[in-house]
């Protein structure tokens, strides 16, 4: 078993604005907080040209066929664990597409199986039992040091597969370990090592621009109306009449009855609308297009204006 340590990383170290916090009344408390997570914002801000060049790799293997991983322990892998989980109702894509795994297995979602991240073979394991050179794999690691991440990245590009990192410290170890290194040092947090606070935050905002991001590219989302989105509840439901009301001009009443003539499905009744083509129509020009939505408006209106 391999370990890495580095000098006390930033995320460790104690923060001297919250140094007496156990004596500090409730307000005081969530006020030392708030002030700490305004500077999560910033941080992100400033590694925003890295996370770019990051997303634009892992779509253009998005765009080839290819699927992405996310890797991590603890809150990390569970944070990876969550944006994977939200992929396939938000953006109606297959639920292998975006995949997060945990060291310690699915048990470490909701029991903290803390040893479990210092197996860099086991991280090793699980990439070599999921990925192809195909792939994207991201390492998540608020420390840049965690064995079993670094273990899983290193194994991924052997593999041939794109890999990126997310760490919250300067010269992470993960980041020489990855093709696409982002760092976002959030500084000391304000229970001392409590990673979940500052760093997990900072995490969660590049994942959501990851995925977020990539399924815009892949043709999800139109304008900024995520047509995807499965309709499997009656607050859903609901939600896509909405959304093709607004894509389409159209009255509530009229929407809904195009939403139930295409199954519920968003993609089809706007079109059906705005094209005057039936369900059947819909769904080729959606086929054509590899289901970007995007493309299948614009081959509908190429077809329009040909006539």
């Amino acid at each position: 078993m391999n370990k890495h340590y580095t000098s006390q990383p930033v995320t460790e170290q104690r923060n001297a604005k919250s140094e007496q916090l156990d004596r500090a009344g409730v307000l005081d408390i969530i006020k030392i907080m708030n002030e700490e997570d305004q500077t999560v914002a910033l941080a992100v801000e400033r590694a925003l040209p890295r996370i770019a060049e990051a997303i634009e790799a892992i779509v253009q293997v998005m765009q080839h066929g290819g699927r992405l991983f996310y890797v991590g322990a603890g809150t990390s892998g569970r944070l990876g664990v969550l944006d994977a989980s939200e992929c396939p109702p938000t953006f109606g894509v297959d639920r292998t597409l975006v995949t997060g795994l945990i060291a310690g297995g699915e048990a470490a979602i909701t029991t903290a199986i803390e040893n479990a991240e210092d197996d860099e073979e086991a991280g090793a394991r699980e990439i070599t039992a999921h990925i192809t050179a195909g792939d994207a794999v991201v390492g998540i690691a608020a420390s840049g040091s965690t064995p079993y991440v670094i273990g899983a990245i290193r194994r991924a590009r052997e593999l041939g597969a794109l890999t990126a990192s997310i760490s919250c410290n300067d010269s992470a170890v993960l980041s020489e370990a990855a093709e696409y290194g982002i760092e976002v040092p959030v500084g000391p947090e304000v229970v001392t090592g409590s990673t979940r606070l500052k760093a997990g935050t900072a995490t969660k905002m590049v994942l959501n621009m990851i995925t977020t991001t990539a399924m815009i590219k892949l043709g999800k989302v139109y304008g900024n109306l995520m047509v995807n989105v499965q309709a499997t509840n009656e607050k859903l439901r609901d939600r896509v009449v909405r959304i093709v009301s607004e894509a389409t001009g159209a009255a509530q009443v009229t929407a809904a009855h195009y939403v139930q003539q295409a199954d519920g499905d968003a993609r089809v009744a706007i079109l059906m609308l705005r094209f005057g083509v039936t369900k059947e129509q819909a769904m080729e020009a959606l086929q054509a297009c590899r289901y970007h939505f995007g493309d299948a408006v614009a081959r509908l209106e190429q077809k329009q204006e040909s006539v």
